[in-house]
Protein backbone atom coordinates (compact mmCIF):
# COMPACT_ATOMS: atom_id res chain seq x y z
CA UNK A 1 0.00 0.00 0.00
CA UNK A 2 1.01 3.40 -0.51
CA UNK A 3 3.27 4.78 2.62
CA UNK A 4 1.66 7.97 3.43
CA UNK A 5 -0.21 8.33 6.78
CA UNK A 6 -1.32 10.42 9.12
CA UNK A 7 -0.90 9.13 12.58
CA UNK A 8 -3.25 10.42 15.57
CA UNK A 9 -2.26 10.50 19.08
CA UNK A 10 -5.24 10.66 21.23
CA UNK A 11 -3.51 10.89 24.54
CA UNK A 12 -1.99 14.32 23.37
CA UNK A 13 -5.19 15.08 22.50
CA UNK A 14 -7.00 14.44 25.83
CA UNK A 15 -3.65 16.20 27.40
CA UNK A 16 -4.23 19.18 25.79
CA UNK A 17 -8.04 19.11 26.69
CA UNK A 18 -6.54 18.95 30.39
CA UNK A 19 -3.99 21.60 29.65
CA UNK A 20 -7.29 23.78 27.85
CA UNK A 21 -9.46 23.13 31.77
CA UNK A 22 -6.13 23.84 33.45
CA UNK A 23 -5.50 27.23 32.29
CA UNK A 24 -9.16 27.99 31.82
CA UNK A 25 -10.35 27.38 35.43
CA UNK A 26 -13.48 27.19 33.65
CA UNK A 27 -15.35 24.14 31.61
CA UNK A 28 -14.23 23.64 28.21
CA UNK A 29 -16.04 22.80 24.99
CA UNK A 30 -13.70 20.85 22.82
CA UNK A 31 -14.27 22.09 19.38
CA UNK A 32 -14.09 19.09 16.82
CA UNK A 33 -15.86 20.72 13.91
CA UNK A 34 -15.01 20.41 10.51
CA UNK A 35 -14.03 16.76 11.29
CA UNK A 36 -12.12 17.28 14.12
CA UNK A 37 -9.77 19.80 12.14
CA UNK A 38 -8.87 16.65 9.62
CA UNK A 39 -7.90 14.73 12.79
CA UNK A 40 -11.86 12.63 13.04
CA UNK A 41 -14.01 13.88 14.93
CA UNK A 42 -15.74 10.81 16.37
CA UNK A 43 -12.61 9.21 17.61
CA UNK A 44 -11.62 12.76 18.92
CA UNK A 45 -14.82 12.89 20.85
CA UNK A 46 -14.81 9.29 22.06
CA UNK A 47 -11.44 9.55 23.31
CA UNK A 48 -12.54 12.11 25.19
CA UNK A 49 -16.26 10.91 25.93
CA UNK A 50 -15.31 10.46 30.02
CA UNK A 51 -14.14 14.11 30.64
CA UNK A 52 -15.61 16.40 28.07
CA UNK A 53 -17.54 18.97 29.73
CA UNK A 54 -19.23 19.19 25.99
CA UNK A 55 -18.09 19.48 22.17
CA UNK A 56 -18.83 22.35 19.86
CA UNK A 57 -19.39 21.35 16.19
CA UNK A 58 -20.05 24.14 12.99
CA UNK A 59 -23.44 22.73 11.91
CA UNK A 60 -26.04 19.76 12.58
CA UNK A 61 -24.90 17.48 10.38
CA UNK A 62 -21.58 17.25 12.37
CA UNK A 63 -23.78 17.26 15.70
CA UNK A 64 -25.80 14.01 14.84
CA UNK A 65 -22.61 11.60 13.52
CA UNK A 66 -21.01 12.38 16.97
CA UNK A 67 -24.89 11.42 18.44
CA UNK A 68 -24.91 8.63 15.95
CA UNK A 69 -21.46 7.45 17.28
CA UNK A 70 -22.85 7.09 20.62
CA UNK A 71 -21.61 10.68 21.78
CA UNK A 72 -23.80 11.81 24.94
CA UNK A 73 -22.22 14.87 26.02
CA UNK A 74 -23.46 18.53 25.32
CA UNK A 75 -22.97 19.40 21.65
CA UNK A 76 -22.82 23.34 20.75
CA UNK A 77 -23.74 24.11 17.01
CA UNK A 78 -21.86 27.29 16.62
CA UNK A 79 -23.48 28.67 13.84
CA UNK A 80 -26.46 28.06 15.47
CA UNK A 81 -29.20 27.06 13.31
CA UNK A 82 -29.94 27.62 9.33
CA UNK A 83 -33.86 27.04 8.98
CA UNK A 84 -36.30 26.99 11.83
CA UNK A 85 -37.34 23.14 10.38
CA UNK A 86 -33.72 22.41 12.15
CA UNK A 87 -35.72 23.38 15.49
CA UNK A 88 -37.21 20.05 16.25
CA UNK A 89 -34.21 18.27 15.51
CA UNK A 90 -31.92 20.39 17.94
CA UNK A 91 -34.93 19.40 20.91
CA UNK A 92 -34.55 15.61 19.49
CA UNK A 93 -30.91 15.08 20.05
CA UNK A 94 -30.67 17.54 23.03
CA UNK A 95 -28.36 19.99 21.27
CA UNK A 96 -27.19 23.57 22.11
CA UNK A 97 -27.72 26.11 19.86
CA UNK A 98 -26.24 29.83 19.24
CA UNK A 99 -28.10 32.67 18.63
CA UNK A 100 -26.53 35.17 16.20
CA UNK A 101 -29.00 37.03 15.00
CA UNK A 102 -32.93 38.66 15.71
CA UNK A 103 -34.06 36.16 12.58
CA UNK A 104 -32.84 32.70 15.06
CA UNK A 105 -34.82 34.67 18.19
CA UNK A 106 -38.03 34.77 16.84
CA UNK A 107 -37.67 31.67 15.10
CA UNK A 108 -37.51 30.05 18.76
CA UNK A 109 -40.20 32.42 20.04
CA UNK A 110 -42.36 31.58 17.01
CA UNK A 111 -41.55 27.24 17.42
CA UNK A 112 -43.63 24.84 19.03
CA UNK A 113 -40.99 22.62 20.84
CA UNK A 114 -41.07 19.55 22.82
CA UNK A 115 -38.25 20.52 25.51
CA UNK A 116 -36.70 24.59 26.47
CA UNK A 117 -33.88 24.99 24.75
CA UNK A 118 -30.12 25.72 25.37
CA UNK A 119 -28.96 28.73 24.03
CA UNK A 120 -25.79 30.51 23.18
CA UNK A 121 -26.49 34.27 22.42
CA UNK A 122 -23.60 35.66 20.82
CA UNK A 123 -22.87 39.33 20.12
CA UNK A 124 -20.84 41.19 17.96
CA UNK A 125 -18.67 42.81 19.65
CA UNK A 126 -15.77 43.93 16.95
CA UNK A 127 -15.16 41.01 14.63
CA UNK A 128 -18.52 41.94 12.35
CA UNK A 129 -18.73 38.46 10.85
CA UNK A 130 -21.82 37.08 12.66
CA UNK A 131 -23.68 38.13 16.39
CA UNK A 132 -26.30 40.59 17.90
CA UNK A 133 -25.49 44.15 17.30
CA UNK A 134 -24.42 45.77 21.04
CA UNK A 135 -27.77 47.89 20.98
CA UNK A 136 -30.21 44.53 20.54
CA UNK A 137 -28.15 42.11 22.37
CA UNK A 138 -29.64 42.89 26.25
CA UNK A 139 -33.45 42.98 24.45
CA UNK A 140 -32.71 39.57 22.59
CA UNK A 141 -31.69 38.01 25.85
CA UNK A 142 -34.95 39.14 27.48
CA UNK A 143 -36.88 37.69 24.39
CA UNK A 144 -35.32 34.38 24.53
CA UNK A 145 -36.27 34.42 28.69
CA UNK A 146 -39.84 35.34 28.09
CA UNK A 147 -40.58 33.40 25.46
CA UNK A 148 -41.37 30.60 27.46
CA UNK A 149 -38.66 27.98 24.90
CA UNK A 150 -35.55 28.54 27.01
CA UNK A 151 -34.25 27.20 29.73
CA UNK A 152 -30.87 28.92 29.82
CA UNK A 153 -28.71 31.47 28.08
CA UNK A 154 -25.51 31.79 27.74
CA UNK A 155 -23.70 34.72 26.55
CA UNK A 156 -21.04 35.06 24.58
CA UNK A 157 -18.41 36.52 21.62
CA UNK A 158 -15.89 35.76 19.65
CA UNK A 159 -12.04 37.34 18.65
CA UNK A 160 -10.72 39.01 16.28
CA UNK A 161 -6.82 39.00 16.77
CA UNK A 162 -6.40 37.07 19.93
CA UNK A 163 -3.14 35.24 18.62
CA UNK A 164 -1.96 38.95 18.30
CA UNK A 165 -0.58 39.75 22.56
CA UNK A 166 -0.38 43.32 21.50
CA UNK A 167 -2.96 44.52 19.51
CA UNK A 168 -5.57 46.17 21.80
CA UNK A 169 -8.31 45.02 19.58
CA UNK A 170 -9.37 42.42 21.91
CA UNK A 171 -9.58 44.13 25.14
CA UNK A 172 -11.74 46.53 23.44
CA UNK A 173 -13.75 43.69 22.25
CA UNK A 174 -14.24 42.76 26.16
CA UNK A 175 -15.10 46.08 26.92
CA UNK A 176 -17.73 46.40 23.97
CA UNK A 177 -18.91 43.34 25.68
CA UNK A 178 -18.97 43.94 29.54
CA UNK A 179 -21.16 47.03 28.13
CA UNK A 180 -23.29 45.15 25.86
CA UNK A 181 -23.95 42.26 28.54
CA UNK A 182 -24.24 44.49 31.62
CA UNK A 183 -26.99 43.75 34.08
CA UNK A 184 -27.60 40.07 32.37
CA UNK A 185 -27.24 37.35 34.66
CA UNK A 186 -25.80 34.04 32.66
CA UNK A 187 -22.59 32.32 32.00
CA UNK A 188 -20.67 33.80 29.70
CA UNK A 189 -18.23 32.44 27.05
CA UNK A 190 -15.52 34.40 25.14
CA UNK A 191 -12.11 32.96 25.05
CA UNK A 192 -10.92 30.05 22.35
CA UNK A 193 -7.28 29.14 21.77
CA UNK A 194 -5.41 32.00 21.61
CA UNK A 195 -7.96 33.79 23.89
CA UNK A 196 -6.96 30.59 26.54
CA UNK A 197 -3.74 30.25 26.48
CA UNK A 198 -2.20 34.45 25.77
CA UNK A 199 -5.27 36.53 27.99
CA UNK A 200 -5.59 34.52 31.03
CA UNK A 201 -7.63 37.95 32.48
CA UNK A 202 -10.45 37.64 29.85
CA UNK A 203 -13.96 36.57 31.98
CA UNK A 204 -15.60 33.47 31.56
CA UNK A 205 -17.48 30.26 32.82
CA UNK A 206 -16.60 28.41 29.34
CA UNK A 207 -13.71 28.24 26.59
CA UNK A 208 -13.77 27.23 24.09
CA UNK A 209 -10.36 25.64 22.53
CA UNK A 210 -10.23 24.27 18.87
CA UNK A 211 -6.21 24.73 17.73
CA UNK A 212 -4.77 23.92 20.63
CA UNK A 213 -6.26 20.54 21.02
CA UNK A 214 -4.34 19.62 17.93
CA UNK A 215 -1.43 20.82 19.32
CA UNK A 216 -0.69 23.28 16.77
CA UNK A 217 -0.07 27.02 18.69
CA UNK A 218 -2.30 30.10 17.32
CA UNK A 219 1.35 32.40 17.55
CA UNK A 220 3.74 33.04 15.14
CA UNK A 221 6.10 33.33 18.00
CA UNK A 222 6.77 31.10 20.93
CA UNK A 223 4.49 31.66 23.64
CA UNK A 224 4.99 30.00 27.38
CA UNK A 225 1.32 28.58 27.90
CA UNK A 226 1.35 27.28 24.16
CA UNK A 227 4.89 25.36 24.01
CA UNK A 228 3.47 23.06 26.50
CA UNK A 229 1.13 21.65 23.50
CA UNK A 230 1.32 18.15 22.36
CA UNK A 231 1.28 17.36 18.81
CA UNK A 232 -1.64 15.42 18.10
CA UNK A 233 -1.05 14.36 14.38
CA UNK A 234 1.94 13.28 12.76
CA UNK A 235 2.12 13.38 8.75
CA UNK A 236 4.37 10.77 7.44
CA UNK A 237 5.01 8.73 4.27
CA UNK A 238 8.32 7.31 2.75
CA UNK A 239 10.99 7.63 0.05
CA UNK A 240 9.96 6.19 -3.27
CA UNK A 241 12.69 7.03 -5.38
CA UNK A 242 16.63 8.22 -4.95
CA UNK A 243 18.34 10.60 -7.71
CA UNK A 244 21.74 11.74 -8.06
CA UNK A 245 21.95 14.46 -9.85
CA UNK A 246 24.85 16.82 -10.60
CA UNK A 247 25.03 20.62 -10.65
CA UNK A 248 22.72 22.55 -13.28
CA UNK A 249 19.90 20.04 -13.09
CA UNK A 250 16.23 21.00 -12.74
CA UNK A 251 13.86 19.08 -9.97
CA UNK A 252 10.30 18.72 -10.48
CA UNK A 253 7.77 20.73 -12.37
CA UNK A 254 8.52 24.26 -13.70
CA UNK A 255 12.30 24.36 -13.13
CA UNK A 256 11.71 26.41 -9.33
CA UNK A 257 14.69 24.62 -8.09
CA UNK A 258 17.73 24.25 -9.84
CA UNK A 259 20.61 21.89 -8.30
CA UNK A 260 23.79 24.22 -7.11
CA UNK A 261 26.09 21.09 -6.83
CA UNK A 262 26.13 17.40 -7.26
CA UNK A 263 23.09 16.40 -5.21
CA UNK A 264 20.74 13.25 -3.87
CA UNK A 265 17.51 13.35 -3.96
CA UNK A 266 14.34 12.08 -2.58
CA UNK A 267 11.43 11.32 -4.07
CA UNK A 268 8.27 11.35 -1.39
CA UNK A 269 4.90 9.60 -1.88
CA UNK A 270 2.38 12.72 -0.87
CA UNK A 271 1.40 15.48 -2.73
CA UNK A 272 -1.02 18.08 -2.76
CA UNK A 273 -4.19 15.44 -3.51
CA UNK A 274 -3.08 14.63 -0.06
CA UNK A 275 -3.55 18.01 1.41
CA UNK A 276 0.11 19.16 1.35
CA UNK A 277 0.09 22.97 0.19
CA UNK A 278 1.47 22.65 -3.40
CA UNK A 279 2.55 26.26 -2.51
CA UNK A 280 4.88 25.35 -0.20
CA UNK A 281 8.15 26.64 -1.46
CA UNK A 282 11.97 24.95 -1.65
CA UNK A 283 13.67 25.26 1.74
CA UNK A 284 10.24 23.76 3.88
CA UNK A 285 10.94 21.54 6.40
CA UNK A 286 11.08 18.03 6.73
CA UNK A 287 12.20 14.69 8.68
CA UNK A 288 14.03 11.57 6.82
CA UNK A 289 15.89 9.18 8.52
CA UNK A 290 15.75 11.16 12.13
CA UNK A 291 16.90 14.40 10.56
CA UNK A 292 16.22 17.97 9.42
CA UNK A 293 16.19 18.21 5.66
CA UNK A 294 14.08 20.46 3.23
CA UNK A 295 11.73 20.59 0.25
CA UNK A 296 13.00 21.02 -2.95
CA UNK A 297 10.97 22.74 -6.27
CA UNK A 298 7.35 22.13 -6.26
CA UNK A 299 5.03 19.80 -4.54
CA UNK A 300 3.30 17.70 -7.21
CA UNK A 301 -0.45 15.93 -6.54
CA UNK A 302 1.24 12.91 -5.05
CA UNK A 303 5.03 13.62 -5.20
CA UNK A 304 7.61 15.68 -3.36
CA UNK A 305 11.17 15.85 -3.71
CA UNK A 306 13.36 16.44 -0.80
CA UNK A 307 17.19 16.85 -0.40
CA UNK A 308 19.29 13.97 1.14
CA UNK A 309 22.65 15.31 0.03
CA UNK A 310 23.79 15.72 3.63
CA UNK A 311 21.38 13.26 5.10
CA UNK A 312 23.58 9.65 4.40
CA UNK A 313 21.44 7.27 6.11
CA UNK A 314 18.41 7.79 4.15
CA UNK A 315 17.66 6.00 1.31
CA UNK A 316 14.83 3.91 -0.77
CA UNK A 317 12.32 3.40 2.04
CA UNK A 318 13.25 5.78 4.97
CA UNK A 319 10.63 7.38 6.74
CA UNK A 320 9.78 10.85 6.17
CA UNK A 321 7.60 13.55 8.74
CA UNK A 322 6.21 15.98 6.81
CA UNK A 323 4.47 17.57 10.10
CA UNK A 324 4.21 15.93 13.64
CA UNK A 325 6.70 16.24 16.75
CA UNK A 326 9.79 17.21 15.26
CA UNK A 327 8.42 19.27 11.88
CA UNK A 328 5.41 21.71 14.00
CA UNK A 329 2.74 21.53 11.83
CA UNK A 330 3.32 25.86 12.48
CA UNK A 331 6.65 25.46 10.52
CA UNK A 332 5.11 24.55 7.36
CA UNK A 333 2.22 26.47 7.93
CA UNK A 334 4.67 29.99 8.43
CA UNK A 335 7.04 28.35 5.38
CA UNK A 336 4.15 28.15 3.37
CA UNK A 337 2.53 31.43 4.34
CA UNK A 338 -0.36 29.70 5.56
CA UNK A 339 -1.30 28.50 9.27
CA UNK A 340 -1.89 25.12 10.49
CA UNK A 341 -5.68 25.12 10.59
CA UNK A 342 -5.71 25.15 6.77
CA UNK A 343 -2.99 22.35 7.01
CA UNK A 344 -4.89 19.93 9.18
CA UNK A 345 -8.40 21.00 7.24
CA UNK A 346 -7.02 19.92 3.81
CA UNK A 347 -6.03 16.38 4.58
CA UNK A 348 -7.66 14.02 2.52
CA UNK A 349 -6.53 10.59 0.40
CA UNK A 350 -4.38 9.72 3.33
CA UNK A 351 -5.87 6.81 6.00
CA UNK A 352 -5.75 7.68 9.52
CA UNK A 353 -4.00 5.47 11.89
CA UNK A 354 -4.74 6.02 15.61
CA UNK A 355 -2.54 5.35 18.62
CA UNK A 356 -4.39 5.57 21.92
Amino acid sequence: MRPARALVDLQAFRDNYRLARELSGARALAVIKADAYGHGAVRCATALAEEADGFAVACIEEALELRAAGIQAPILLLEGFFEAAELALIVEHRLWCVAHALWQVEAIEQASLDAPLTVWLKLDSGMHRVGLHPADYAQAYQRLLASGKVAKVVLMSHFSSADELDNPRSQEQVTQFLSASEGLAAEVSLRNSPALLGWPKVPGDWVRPGIMLYGASPFEHPQPQADRLQPVMTLSSRIISVRELPAGEPVGYGQTFVTDRSMRIGVVAMGYADGYPRHAPTGTPVRVAGRRSRLLGRVSMDMLCIDLTDVPEASLGSEVELWGRHVLATEVAAAAETIPYELFCNLKRVPRVYQD
